[in-house]
């Protein structure tokens, strides 16, 4: 098996992913090809992603226009594999992570997180890296349980 290209230069991921990262696009979408907008964060979230050198990462989302207090309180639960549970229109997780260059995949391990429920949790994605833009697919489903896939687009910042 041909391992995914990630970047000009033909680095592999685990090489090419090292950087910080700022979130571009979030996008749901069903098997039909509609789109989906999660609640918990909204259809335009900002977020920050960190991958070190040493198998290290952190990721936060926040829903760029977060309500009222009594909004900010609201909990949405997590549907699906791979995804942990924003609290109040906010989400953030860190932990370790290794990747598969052959398959193009990161696995994550969450050291710790937002919502208690969410440590311990492995998650698995396929990701690419062309230039300074990363891309992460997922399958997962929403929180009525419609399965999506949700596709992240982030931008190289350091």
């Amino acid at each position: 098996m041909t391992a995914p290209s990630n970047q000009a230069s033909d680095r592999p991921l685990s090489a090419a992913l090292v950087g910080t990262w700022e979130l571009r696009s979030r996008v749901d979408r069903t098997p039909a090809g509609e789109s989906r907008i999660d609640p918990s964060l909204g259809p335009d979230p900002v977020g920050l992603l960190f991958y070190d050198d040493q198998g290290h990462f952190a990721a936060q989302f926040m829903k760029r226009r977060r309500g009222s207090p009594s909004d900010a309180d609201a909990d949405v639960a997590a549907a699906g594999p791979n995804n942990s549970r924003a609290r109040g229109g906010y989400d953030a997780y860190f932990g370790t992570y290794t990747v598969d260059d052959e398959r193009g995949t990161v696995t994550q391990k969450l050291v710790g997180a937002l919502s208690p429920e969410n440590v311990g949790q492995v998650l698995t994605r396929a990701m690419t890296v062309d230039g300074d833009e990363l891309t992460i697919r997922l399958e997962t489903a929403t929180t009525e349980g419609e399965p999506v896939v949700r596709t992240l687009r982030w931008r190289r910042i350091a």
